[in-house]
Protein backbone atom coordinates (compact mmCIF):
# COMPACT_ATOMS: atom_id res chain seq x y z
CA UNK A 1 0.00 0.00 0.00
CA UNK A 2 1.11 3.56 -0.61
CA UNK A 3 1.57 6.06 2.21
CA UNK A 4 -1.33 8.34 3.08
CA UNK A 5 -3.97 5.86 1.95
CA UNK A 6 -3.77 6.93 -1.70
CA UNK A 7 -3.67 4.51 -4.57
CA UNK A 8 -0.16 3.59 -5.77
CA UNK A 9 0.99 5.47 -8.84
CA UNK A 10 0.88 3.24 -11.91
CA UNK A 11 4.16 2.40 -13.58
CA UNK A 12 4.42 4.23 -16.89
CA UNK A 13 6.28 2.50 -19.68
CA UNK A 14 8.71 4.45 -21.87
CA UNK A 15 6.38 4.29 -24.84
CA UNK A 16 3.84 6.13 -22.73
CA UNK A 17 6.15 9.06 -21.96
CA UNK A 18 5.36 12.49 -23.30
CA UNK A 19 7.96 14.06 -25.58
CA UNK A 20 9.24 16.39 -22.86
CA UNK A 21 9.92 13.35 -20.64
CA UNK A 22 12.07 11.31 -23.01
CA UNK A 23 13.72 14.45 -24.32
CA UNK A 24 14.65 15.44 -20.73
CA UNK A 25 16.33 12.09 -20.12
CA UNK A 26 18.29 12.33 -23.36
CA UNK A 27 19.49 15.91 -22.83
CA UNK A 28 20.68 15.68 -19.21
CA UNK A 29 24.27 14.68 -20.06
CA UNK A 30 25.30 14.95 -23.69
CA UNK A 31 28.30 15.41 -25.93
CA UNK A 32 28.91 19.04 -26.81
CA UNK A 33 31.39 20.46 -29.25
CA UNK A 34 34.30 18.38 -30.39
CA UNK A 35 37.58 19.24 -28.69
CA UNK A 36 39.70 17.44 -31.28
CA UNK A 37 42.45 19.99 -31.91
CA UNK A 38 43.63 21.14 -35.29
CA UNK A 39 47.07 19.90 -34.34
CA UNK A 40 48.68 17.92 -31.55
CA UNK A 41 51.84 19.07 -29.73
CA UNK A 42 55.08 19.14 -31.71
CA UNK A 43 53.26 18.37 -34.94
CA UNK A 44 52.15 14.91 -33.85
CA UNK A 45 49.64 13.07 -36.03
CA UNK A 46 47.94 11.21 -33.19
CA UNK A 47 47.57 11.36 -29.41
CA UNK A 48 48.00 8.02 -27.61
CA UNK A 49 46.31 7.74 -24.22
CA UNK A 50 47.01 4.40 -22.56
CA UNK A 51 45.19 3.68 -19.32
CA UNK A 52 45.09 0.87 -16.80
CA UNK A 53 42.50 0.21 -14.10
CA UNK A 54 44.28 -1.57 -11.22
CA UNK A 55 41.08 -2.98 -9.73
CA UNK A 56 42.86 -5.86 -7.97
CA UNK A 57 40.71 -7.24 -5.13
CA UNK A 58 38.11 -4.47 -5.28
CA UNK A 59 35.70 -6.18 -7.68
CA UNK A 60 35.11 -9.34 -5.61
CA UNK A 61 35.09 -7.24 -2.43
CA UNK A 62 32.43 -4.98 -3.93
CA UNK A 63 30.23 -7.99 -4.49
CA UNK A 64 30.88 -9.37 -1.01
CA UNK A 65 32.99 -12.22 -2.42
CA UNK A 66 35.65 -12.74 0.21
CA UNK A 67 36.79 -16.23 -0.72
CA UNK A 68 40.55 -16.63 -1.20
CA UNK A 69 40.19 -17.88 -4.77
CA UNK A 70 38.49 -14.76 -6.09
CA UNK A 71 40.79 -12.49 -4.14
CA UNK A 72 43.86 -14.29 -5.48
CA UNK A 73 42.88 -13.40 -9.03
CA UNK A 74 42.88 -9.76 -8.03
CA UNK A 75 46.16 -10.14 -6.20
CA UNK A 76 47.68 -11.43 -9.43
CA UNK A 77 47.09 -8.02 -10.98
CA UNK A 78 49.11 -6.24 -8.30
CA UNK A 79 51.73 -8.96 -7.76
CA UNK A 80 52.47 -9.86 -11.39
CA UNK A 81 50.53 -7.64 -13.80
CA UNK A 82 51.57 -4.22 -12.54
CA UNK A 83 55.34 -4.90 -12.57
CA UNK A 84 55.09 -6.27 -16.10
CA UNK A 85 53.09 -3.28 -17.27
CA UNK A 86 55.44 -0.75 -15.67
CA UNK A 87 58.43 -2.50 -17.23
CA UNK A 88 56.82 -2.43 -20.68
CA UNK A 89 55.95 1.26 -20.36
CA UNK A 90 59.47 2.07 -19.22
CA UNK A 91 61.03 0.19 -22.14
CA UNK A 92 58.91 2.24 -24.54
CA UNK A 93 59.19 5.51 -22.56
CA UNK A 94 55.40 5.80 -22.53
CA UNK A 95 53.41 7.61 -19.81
CA UNK A 96 50.04 6.20 -18.80
CA UNK A 97 47.09 6.88 -16.54
CA UNK A 98 46.15 4.49 -13.74
CA UNK A 99 42.55 4.79 -12.54
CA UNK A 100 42.81 3.23 -9.08
CA UNK A 101 40.03 2.36 -6.61
CA UNK A 102 40.83 3.98 -3.26
CA UNK A 103 40.64 0.64 -1.42
CA UNK A 104 43.37 -0.73 -3.71
CA UNK A 105 45.53 2.30 -2.96
CA UNK A 106 44.99 1.77 0.77
CA UNK A 107 45.97 -1.89 0.41
CA UNK A 108 49.15 -0.94 -1.48
CA UNK A 109 50.15 2.71 -0.92
CA UNK A 110 53.58 2.01 -2.40
CA UNK A 111 51.90 1.07 -5.69
CA UNK A 112 49.91 4.31 -5.86
CA UNK A 113 53.01 6.40 -5.12
CA UNK A 114 55.04 4.31 -7.54
CA UNK A 115 52.84 5.39 -10.43
CA UNK A 116 53.35 9.10 -9.87
CA UNK A 117 57.04 8.68 -9.03
CA UNK A 118 57.47 7.15 -12.49
CA UNK A 119 55.70 10.05 -14.20
CA UNK A 120 52.34 8.37 -14.63
CA UNK A 121 48.95 9.77 -13.60
CA UNK A 122 46.61 8.42 -10.92
CA UNK A 123 42.90 9.03 -11.49
CA UNK A 124 39.70 8.35 -9.57
CA UNK A 125 38.05 4.95 -10.03
CA UNK A 126 35.61 4.65 -7.17
CA UNK A 127 36.11 3.68 -3.54
CA UNK A 128 35.71 -0.11 -3.82
CA UNK A 129 34.65 -0.30 -7.48
CA UNK A 130 31.08 0.32 -6.34
CA UNK A 131 28.18 0.56 -8.75
CA UNK A 132 27.38 4.24 -8.48
CA UNK A 133 23.95 3.86 -10.11
CA UNK A 134 22.90 1.90 -7.01
CA UNK A 135 23.95 4.69 -4.62
CA UNK A 136 21.92 7.59 -3.35
CA UNK A 137 23.41 11.04 -4.10
CA UNK A 138 24.78 11.53 -0.59
CA UNK A 139 26.70 8.26 -0.56
CA UNK A 140 28.02 8.74 -4.08
CA UNK A 141 29.26 12.22 -3.19
CA UNK A 142 30.82 11.06 0.07
CA UNK A 143 32.69 8.22 -1.64
CA UNK A 144 33.97 10.43 -4.47
CA UNK A 145 35.28 13.06 -2.06
CA UNK A 146 36.94 10.35 0.05
CA UNK A 147 38.52 8.89 -3.09
CA UNK A 148 40.08 12.21 -4.04
CA UNK A 149 41.49 12.82 -0.56
CA UNK A 150 42.82 9.25 -0.26
CA UNK A 151 44.49 9.20 -3.67
CA UNK A 152 46.04 12.62 -3.10
CA UNK A 153 47.48 11.54 0.24
CA UNK A 154 48.84 8.23 -1.04
CA UNK A 155 50.00 9.17 -4.54
CA UNK A 156 51.24 12.64 -3.69
CA UNK A 157 49.11 14.35 -6.34
CA UNK A 158 45.48 15.40 -6.34
CA UNK A 159 43.54 13.61 -9.09
CA UNK A 160 42.08 15.78 -11.84
CA UNK A 161 40.15 13.09 -13.70
CA UNK A 162 37.68 10.29 -13.10
CA UNK A 163 36.75 6.99 -14.68
CA UNK A 164 33.67 5.66 -12.98
CA UNK A 165 33.75 1.96 -12.03
CA UNK A 166 32.39 -0.13 -14.91
CA UNK A 167 31.80 3.20 -16.69
CA UNK A 168 28.50 3.54 -14.83
CA UNK A 169 27.27 7.12 -14.70
CA UNK A 170 24.47 8.01 -12.31
CA UNK A 171 22.14 10.98 -12.48
CA UNK A 172 24.46 12.76 -10.04
CA UNK A 173 27.96 11.80 -11.20
CA UNK A 174 28.50 14.85 -13.38
CA UNK A 175 27.34 17.32 -10.73
CA UNK A 176 29.66 15.76 -8.14
CA UNK A 177 32.56 15.77 -10.61
CA UNK A 178 32.00 19.45 -11.26
CA UNK A 179 31.80 20.19 -7.55
CA UNK A 180 35.23 18.56 -7.24
CA UNK A 181 36.38 20.80 -10.12
CA UNK A 182 37.69 17.84 -12.08
CA UNK A 183 39.28 18.56 -15.43
CA UNK A 184 37.97 15.52 -17.25
CA UNK A 185 35.94 12.33 -17.25
CA UNK A 186 36.71 9.10 -19.10
CA UNK A 187 33.50 7.09 -18.80
CA UNK A 188 31.16 8.29 -21.57
CA UNK A 189 31.27 7.06 -25.15
CA UNK A 190 29.73 9.58 -27.54
CA UNK A 191 32.80 10.04 -29.77
CA UNK A 192 36.24 8.68 -30.62
CA UNK A 193 37.93 11.99 -29.85
CA UNK A 194 37.75 14.44 -26.93
CA UNK A 195 34.63 16.51 -26.50
CA UNK A 196 33.05 18.91 -24.04
CA UNK A 197 30.32 17.56 -21.77
CA UNK A 198 26.97 19.35 -21.75
CA UNK A 199 24.62 19.38 -18.77
CA UNK A 200 21.00 20.11 -19.69
CA UNK A 201 22.23 21.63 -22.93
CA UNK A 202 24.75 23.95 -21.30
CA UNK A 203 28.56 23.65 -21.67
CA UNK A 204 30.28 22.49 -18.49
CA UNK A 205 33.91 23.15 -19.38
CA UNK A 206 34.60 19.52 -18.46
CA UNK A 207 36.46 17.40 -21.01
CA UNK A 208 35.39 13.89 -21.95
CA UNK A 209 38.11 11.47 -23.10
CA UNK A 210 35.83 8.71 -24.36
CA UNK A 211 36.70 5.05 -23.80
CA UNK A 212 35.04 2.21 -25.70
CA UNK A 213 34.53 -1.49 -25.01
CA UNK A 214 36.28 -2.30 -28.30
CA UNK A 215 39.48 -0.89 -26.81
CA UNK A 216 39.06 -2.61 -23.42
CA UNK A 217 40.80 -5.89 -22.61
CA UNK A 218 38.06 -6.98 -20.17
CA UNK A 219 35.63 -7.53 -23.04
CA UNK A 220 37.69 -10.26 -24.63
CA UNK A 221 39.44 -12.31 -21.95
CA UNK A 222 37.67 -12.78 -18.59
CA UNK A 223 36.45 -16.16 -17.40
CA UNK A 224 33.95 -17.12 -14.69
CA UNK A 225 33.50 -20.82 -14.05
CA UNK A 226 30.00 -20.41 -12.58
CA UNK A 227 28.46 -18.30 -15.34
CA UNK A 228 28.43 -18.21 -19.12
CA UNK A 229 31.31 -15.72 -19.14
CA UNK A 230 34.09 -17.25 -21.23
CA UNK A 231 36.97 -15.79 -23.27
CA UNK A 232 35.86 -15.54 -26.87
CA UNK A 233 38.98 -14.17 -28.58
CA UNK A 234 42.63 -15.10 -28.71
CA UNK A 235 45.13 -12.40 -27.78
CA UNK A 236 46.43 -12.12 -31.34
CA UNK A 237 42.91 -11.70 -32.67
CA UNK A 238 42.46 -8.81 -30.25
CA UNK A 239 45.78 -7.32 -31.32
CA UNK A 240 44.41 -7.02 -34.84
CA UNK A 241 41.40 -5.06 -33.59
CA UNK A 242 43.54 -2.70 -31.53
CA UNK A 243 46.03 -2.15 -34.36
CA UNK A 244 43.18 -1.25 -36.70
CA UNK A 245 41.81 1.17 -34.12
CA UNK A 246 45.20 2.87 -33.82
CA UNK A 247 45.74 2.99 -37.57
CA UNK A 248 42.37 4.68 -38.09
CA UNK A 249 43.05 7.21 -35.32
CA UNK A 250 46.43 7.93 -36.90
CA UNK A 251 44.91 8.43 -40.34
CA UNK A 252 42.25 10.78 -38.93
CA UNK A 253 44.66 12.75 -36.76
CA UNK A 254 42.67 11.87 -33.66
CA UNK A 255 43.12 10.22 -30.27
CA UNK A 256 43.84 6.56 -29.64
CA UNK A 257 42.63 5.66 -26.14
CA UNK A 258 43.01 2.25 -24.48
CA UNK A 259 41.66 0.76 -21.24
CA UNK A 260 43.38 -2.26 -19.71
CA UNK A 261 43.48 -4.06 -16.37
CA UNK A 262 46.59 -5.55 -14.72
CA UNK A 263 44.73 -8.74 -13.74
CA UNK A 264 43.60 -9.17 -17.36
CA UNK A 265 46.34 -7.88 -19.68
CA UNK A 266 49.11 -8.83 -17.25
CA UNK A 267 49.21 -12.51 -18.22
CA UNK A 268 52.10 -13.68 -20.36
CA UNK A 269 50.38 -14.26 -23.69
CA UNK A 270 48.51 -10.97 -23.38
CA UNK A 271 51.57 -8.94 -22.41
CA UNK A 272 53.17 -10.15 -25.64
CA UNK A 273 50.25 -8.56 -27.47
CA UNK A 274 50.53 -5.30 -25.54
CA UNK A 275 54.24 -5.06 -26.30
CA UNK A 276 53.61 -5.76 -29.98
CA UNK A 277 50.97 -3.03 -29.98
CA UNK A 278 53.49 -0.61 -28.45
CA UNK A 279 56.01 -1.60 -31.13
CA UNK A 280 53.42 -1.05 -33.84
CA UNK A 281 52.61 2.43 -32.53
CA UNK A 282 56.31 3.28 -32.21
CA UNK A 283 56.87 2.35 -35.86
CA UNK A 284 54.87 5.43 -36.85
CA UNK A 285 56.37 8.92 -36.86
CA UNK A 286 54.83 11.88 -35.05
CA UNK A 287 53.10 10.15 -32.14
CA UNK A 288 52.31 12.05 -28.93
CA UNK A 289 52.16 9.76 -25.89
CA UNK A 290 50.42 11.49 -23.01
CA UNK A 291 48.49 10.93 -19.83
CA UNK A 292 44.77 11.54 -19.90
CA UNK A 293 45.30 14.68 -17.82
CA UNK A 294 47.82 16.09 -20.29
CA UNK A 295 45.52 15.46 -23.25
CA UNK A 296 42.51 16.99 -21.46
CA UNK A 297 44.50 20.08 -20.48
CA UNK A 298 45.84 20.48 -24.02
CA UNK A 299 42.53 20.19 -25.84
CA UNK A 300 40.84 22.52 -23.37
CA UNK A 301 43.56 25.11 -23.85
CA UNK A 302 43.34 24.80 -27.63
CA UNK A 303 39.56 25.22 -27.52
CA UNK A 304 39.92 28.62 -25.87
CA UNK A 305 36.96 30.56 -24.52
CA UNK A 306 33.80 28.62 -23.82
CA UNK A 307 35.48 25.40 -22.69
Amino acid sequence: MSGGGGAPRPIRHPWEWEEHEWRWHVERVRAGRSLKPARWPRGARVAVALSFDPDHESIPLRDGQTQPGKLSQGQYGARVGVPRILAALERSSVPATFFMPAVCALLRPEEARGYTDRGHEVGIHGWIHERNMELDPKNERDLMFRCVDTLERLSGRRPVGIRTPSWDFSDHTLAISRELELLYDSSLMADDDPYEILADGEPTGMVELPPEWIRDDAVYFPMDRYTDLRPYASPRHVLGIWRDEFDAAYAEGGMFQMTMHPHVIGHRSRMVVLEELLDHIASHPDVWYATHADIAAYVKEQAGDGS
